[in-house]
């Protein structure tokens, strides 16, 4: 059957599913075809479709158009909403499912449910604390599945990772994905929290020399890994430790610094100065009043940089609502050595 598709090019597939599933115009019973190194998006509506490409089209690396073509019906599946009688909040993680649910027996009942419909998952987990501690990581109750460790695909590239043991959040893929598509060939990059290597990967492989640093023993052993899933392990130096201590080894000589602490970046500025070469761009991320989400965080930058660099804001960019008032926000800052 002809339905109205997006083309697009295969390795910028998922990122454009991503928009369109944002905007609610993923046409559900048409199946995605591949063919010829483009990918065939079913949507519901050809004219939304494009509108809310265009509004996203900054952050999408490839050409796109919206085509008439031959799409196979979707089979029917079940879904876990099918079952309860109600939508559930489920959270995707590779193949884990993530649920946030304060009653046990609800969270049993929505895990049955996964477990019943045809949603591709193994493992099934519900929060069971709040992010604690320098590592930033959580507890977990497993309710379906042994592990807590799974494969993350984001914007073509894999992650390992165990949630159990590291911080990471599939929500801020579209962010991330932001600031690296703004890295050239070349650069050299230093991220000071990295992770499991979500800025890091990428960014190698758009040809940056990247340097990423994390606390978490365990993070570093995933970043290493993932780079070397990724096939950027050349160009990736993986470190433990506090980056406090490791920055004496790369003063000067970042083009890039990413600083996503949102919480406690401040009190890494003197060390992100120390790591900036003479022309480098800081992605500083915060946490603010919704009144002034970007005016503490650029005076705190600009008391650490200047007189030594200039400070110049590139992007003032809010990345999601953290709270009732509060705001998850980055700054996008190059400074400039002045002479």
């Amino acid at each position: 059957m002809s339905v109205p598709c997006v083309c697009v090019a295969r390795e910028a597939g998922e990122e454009v599913r991503r928009e369109l599933a944002a905007a609610d115009l993923l046409d559900e019973d048409h199946e995605i075809v591949v063919e010829d190194g483009s990918i065939y998006i079913p949507v519901t509506e050809r004219a939304a479709a494009v509108a809310a490409l265009d509004a996203g089209a900054a952050a999408i690396d490839s050409d796109i158009d919206v085509v008439h073509r031959d799409a196979p019906e979707r089979d029917s599946q079940v879904t876990p909403a099918d079952v309860l009688g109600f939508a559930p909040s489920i959270e995707r993680l590779g193949e884990i499912a993530i649920l946030d649910e304060d009653d046990p027996e609800r969270a049993r009942r929505i895990a049955d449910a996964i477990v019943e419909s045809d949603l591709p998952v193994e493992t099934v987990v519900n929060r069971a604390s709040k992010v604690k501690g320098e590592l930033r990581v959580r507890d977990w109750d497993v309710l379906v599945g042994d592990g807590t460790e799974t494969v993350h695909r984001e914007y073509g590239h894999d992650f390992r990772l165990d949630i159990a043991t590291v911080y990471f959040s599939p929500r801020l893929a579209t962010e991330r994905h932001r600031v690296v598509s703004q890295v050239e060939p070349g650069e050299r990059v230093f991220d000071m929290f990295a992770g499991v290597g979500p800025f890091v990967v990428p960014m190698a492989a758009r040809g940056a020399e990247a340097v990423g640093v994390d606390l978490n023993e365990r993070a570093v052993d995933y970043l290493r890994e993932n780079a070397r899933r990724n096939g950027v392990a050349d160009r990736v130096t993986a470190i433990q430790g506090d980056v406090r201590d490791v920055a004496g080894a790369y003063a000067g000589w970042a083009d890039r610094i990413v600083m996503n602490l949102p919480h406690s970046a401040d009190g890494f500025l003197a060390t992100a100065v120390d790591v900036a070469g003479d022309d480098c761009v800081v992605h500083y991320y915060d946490i603010q009043h919704d009144k002034d989400p970007f005016g503490p965080g650029l005076a705190a930058i600009r008391a650490v940089a200047e007189p030594e660099y200039d400070v110049a804001v590139e992007t003032e960019h809010v990345v999601r609502s953290y709270a009732p008032h509060e705001l998850n926000v980055c700054l996008d800052v190059r400074l400039t050595r002045r002479e």
